[in-house]
């Protein structure tokens, strides 16, 4: 067995902000792993947030050399954006060798059409309520907020449901509020019917969350790492954002949901901004996941191909893709 690396730059359809920064390309890291025969990839994304560089992710599967074995690769290899790949990687190639599929080797039901948010990235009020009327037949929409006027921010919400007055809603503050600010924005975003807010304060911060009683569902996204005490987290928020690059493969991803739904805490599966190659292994998670965010290919200026077949707001499972 051989690993072999790439690193690949998509660029973006338009600039994608957050409150920590603004990107206009996804870089992204391929692991292939072969035999000579099969291959099988996976896809992952160095995230600066966790102190990863495309560089130090490609050198860490360059230099990974086994065993080629997912339970053992948990045990030797830290959770992150290299082992989601390695572990991705694993799954495919095992999917092309047996010529089963790998929801059947995982033992999830085959994934099916599921609708995932489009994602509003921060930006002025006007240029996202404008970005609201063009999304506005989208079932549901991620509003990314967490700027430093919790006053702007009203207005932003406000501005995408005047836009996209049918939507769905969810509100993503990644990591940018105090908890004043949160209270103060929560009677608005009730007002506006948000269905879920998303990380809102730092997660060094968000033991202030617990015994908060907020009329709309609080999500982890940041403060769910590898090594987190799901249960401890379980007090402070009513959901948790599973994304592969964060608990290092779908393997480790698999588990992690089960331990949560079993807490009573609600699933989103998500996704950093990157290709089908890196959405179709975390479409496994959907059946049990209330939220699905799985839109990185559509923030793409173009997909790979082939790519897993979006349509509108909804998206589906592709062999052809991975596994």
């Amino acid at each position: 067995m051989k690993i072999a690396t790439r690193v690949e730059r998509w660029p973006l359809a338009r600039p994608f902000n957050i409150a920590r920064g603004s990107k206009r390309t996804a870089d992204v890291v391929v692991a292939v792993v072969s035999d000579g025969r099969h291959q099988g990839r996976g896809e992952c994304v160095p995230y600066a947030r966790y102190g990863h560089t495309v560089a130090g992710v490609a050198a860490e599967i360059d230099d990974f050399r086994g065993p080629f074995d997912r339970e053992a690769l948990l045990a030797d290899m830290p959770a992150g954006p290299a082992r989601n790949a390695i572990d991705c990687a694993l799954w495919d190639f095992e999917a092309r060798v047996t010529g089963r599929p790998v929801w059947q080797l995982a033992n999830t039901g085959r994934p099916g059409r599921v609708t995932t948010a489009f994602t509003i990235s921060l930006d002025t009020v006007d240029a996202m309520g404008a970005r609201a009327r063009r999304a506005r037949g989208k079932a549901l929409l991620k509003i990314k907020l967490g700027s430093d006027d919790a006053q702007a921010d009203v207005a932003r919400l406000d501005a995408v449901r005047s836009g996209a007055p049918r939507a769905r809603l969810i509100v993503d503050a990644n990591e940018g509020w105090t908890m004043d600010a949160l209270t103060r924005f929560v009677p608005h975003a009730v007002a506006a019917g948000v269905e879920l807010i998303e990380q809102p304060l730092p997660a060094d911060a968000d033991r202030e969350l617990a015994g908060l009683a907020s009329p709309i569902p609080i999500a982890a996204d940041e403060s769910l790492v590898e090594g987190t005490d799901v249960v401890a987290l379980a007090a402070r928020y009513q959901a948790v954002n599973i994304k592969l690059d964060k608990t290092g493969g779908l393997t480790r991803a698999l588990t992690l949901t089960r331990q949560a739904r079993a807490l009573g805490l609600e699933v989103m599966v998500g996704c950093m901004v990157a290709t089908s190659l890196a959405m179709a292994p975390a479409l496994l998670l959907a059946e049990r996941a209330r939220y699905v965010d799985l839109d990185g290919p559509l923030l793409l200026a173009r997909d790979r191909q082939p790519g897993l077949a979006y349509n509108g707001d909804s998206v589906e499972f592709s062999t052809d893709v991975w596994g």
